[in-house]
């Protein structure tokens, strides 16, 4: 939220700071002692790449902690072996950090602690508050009852203390196969909270583990484990979405039956949704699966990976997360303010250079042939502190297809026969008509120019309505360059509701391979943006660019559907 400014008593100007509902809470703890500091952590699970959504939920968690001056924990929540992999740990890590977040050896894993997490266990069959089930993963579902109807006691809630300790040491020692016993946390098969009707809080799975290999056969359950870690670890306050909120209950018991003497505050926020946008991780796995994109990493999703391997910087992101706000109550974004974010963030930082992306070539017949002239060009019109550099000009150039019409409509300024435009940073040009093939294509455009009209001569005794942007056809580079467009078709939807698949736009990508540019950007390195004239921004792609031979992604057109609100 911004900062209002009002006056005080004696009218003077102060700043009147607006705080979201959680830092409102951790301000309503400090103030009374509740705790002295503040301690955050960001808590995935390494089953896929990190998204738009994650990255809502680590610049909150990390900002957090920077902004009262606390302490702010990495960890991953490994505790199913199922999904994750080593792959997905340091895709996530490599995310984090390049969003800014910064934990020093504040790395952390769910598996550090699954000593301490069977001891949990044990001390809760001790108590009488866990027991050991034989009932498969569907008969729990039938004794668990409805929302209108309470649940039934599990038969083997009676076991004993002692039984119960003997038959889960034997679950950790492997005498049972996956599914053939869970341990049980024993609390109420009658609460309105389905999450409190006795959960499995531990399950016989024989997999191994990619930091503990083969250690353990038995996991915890996702609810039994967060909460016990938060608690190890001294988080004060544990802030995630909102499908959480029901979870709260059995998060609270956890560390209550546990003894934890300083126990987290879970809080939940609205998770961050974007209108007609695959987010859900399942679906980015099977659009990868399916080979429709070409890795978690393809620009044409809201991977956090595949956003900066589009273009997107860590700095226009967190601007569009503190747009979309912090609040409990659910809302959609839309993808344009995401776009606005990155217009805003680049349009002062990069270079504005030329590119011809749908090439024809135009021969200026009165200029000398062979020779090359360098001209000046300004890096960015709107930022001075970027300088200028040379560009070099001759007889033929490529310029846009669309800047040349036969027969143009009205208030068309570019190329037409008869018609005089500026060269950007040249000089003024007079079409004299075109050349085609045999069939009818346009192959080239002749003109002639007036070398008294170069730019920044001071020329003024005639103006013209139109300017095009060039490149030099003998020393301009040949680049492959991608266009997007979104991976959903937007008339259908996101998801097929026959069937819930994906909605493919086929034409989410297009790719030309016959661009024309600026020699300079041939040295383009992995991840560099720049302003194409006209085009919109674009970045040089990590993966497939080889030296001397860029491949550009479009990041974002220059028109923009999105306008900041008032």
């Amino acid at each position: 939220m911004e900062n209002e400014k009002n006056l005080n008593v004696e009218g003077e100007e102060k700043e009147v700071v607006s705080r979201n509902f959680i830092e409102q809470i951790i301000e309503k703890d400090l103030e009374e002692g509740v705790h002295e500091t503040v301690h955050t952590r960001f808590p995935p699970e390494p089953n896929g790449y990190l998204h738009i959504g994650h990255a809502k939920s680590i610049l909150l968690n990390y900002g957090l902690a920077e902004k009262y001056n606390g302490l702010f924990n990495m960890r991953f929540d490994d505790t199913n072996p199922t999904k994750e992999k080593v792959e997905f740990v340091n895709s996530q890590l490599e995310d984090i950090k390049w969003l800014g977040a910064k934990w020093d050896d504040r790395l952390f894993f769910a598996s550090d602690y699954f000593g301490e997490m069977y001891e949990c266990a044990v001390k809760l069959i001790k108590k009488g508050k866990a027991y050991v089930s034989d009932l498969t993963a569907e008969e729990i579902r039938e004794y668990r009852g409805t929302l209108t109807e309470p649940g039934k006691e599990d038969p083997y809630a009676t076991r004993s203390i002692e039984e119960n300790l003997t038959l889960f040491e034997n679950m950790k020692n492997g005498l049972y196969q996956d599914g053939e016993k869970v341990l049980r946390a024993r609390i109420d098969m009658a609460s309105p909270n389905m999450n409190m009707r006795d959960p499995v809080i531990y399950r016989v799975a024989h997999m191994t583990h990619h930091r503990t290999g083969d250690t353990w056969c038995i996991y915890p359950m996702y609810d039994f484990a967060h909460p016990i870690e938060d608690a190890i670890e001294g988080i004060t306050h544990s802030i995630c979405t909102l499908e959480f909120e029901d979870h709260r209950p059995l998060y609270d018991w956890v560390v209550k039956e546990l003894e934890y003497p300083h126990p987290p505050k879970q809080i939940e926020f609205a998770k961050l949704y974007l209108k007609n946008v695959v987010t859900g991780k399942r679906y980015i796995k099977k659009l990868v699966e399916d080979g429709i994109v070409d890795g978690w990493d393809d620009p044409r999703l809201v991977s956090v990976a595949a956003l900066r391997r589009r273009g997107y910087t860590p700095e226009s992101i967190k601007r569009f997360v503190e747009l979309c706000g912090v609040s409990k109550a659910q809302s959609v974004a839309d993808m344009a303010m995401l776009e606005y974010c990155i217009r805003e963030d680049l349009k002062l930082k990069r270079p504005r250079m030329m590119a011809i992306l749908d090439p024809v070539k135009l021969i200026i017949d009165n200029y000398e042939e062979g020779k090359i002239e360098m001209l000046e060009a300004a890096n960015n019109l709107e930022n001075e502190e970027l300088g200028t550099r040379e560009i070099p000009f001759g007889r033929e150039l490529y310029i846009e297809r669309e800047d040349f019409m036969e027969e143009p409509p009205k208030k068309y300024f570019r190329l037409f026969p008869g018609n005089e435009v500026r060269l950007m940073n040249a000089y003024f040009v007079t079409c004299t008509g075109c050349v085609k093939d045999e069939n009818g294509k346009v192959i080239e455009v002749h003109c002639t120019y007036d070398p008294e009209t170069k730019s920044g001569s001071g020329f003024n005794a005639r103006k013209v309505k139109g300017t095009i942007h060039w490149v030099n056809a003998s020393t301009a580079i040949q680049a492959e360059v991608r266009l997007f467009e979104n991976i959903v078709d937007e008339e259908k939807g996101v998801y097929n509701k026959e069937d819930g698949s994906i909605n493919v736009n086929p034409d989410s990508r297009t790719i030309l391979t016959d661009c024309y540019m600026e020699p300079a950007l041939g040295d383009a390195k992995a991840y560099e943006s720049f302003q194409f004239v006209r085009n919109g921004f674009f970045c040089v792609d990590y993966k497939d660019s080889k030296p001397g031979a860029p491949v550009f992604n479009r990041i974002v057109s220059l028109k923009s559907s999105f306008t900041l609100p008032k």
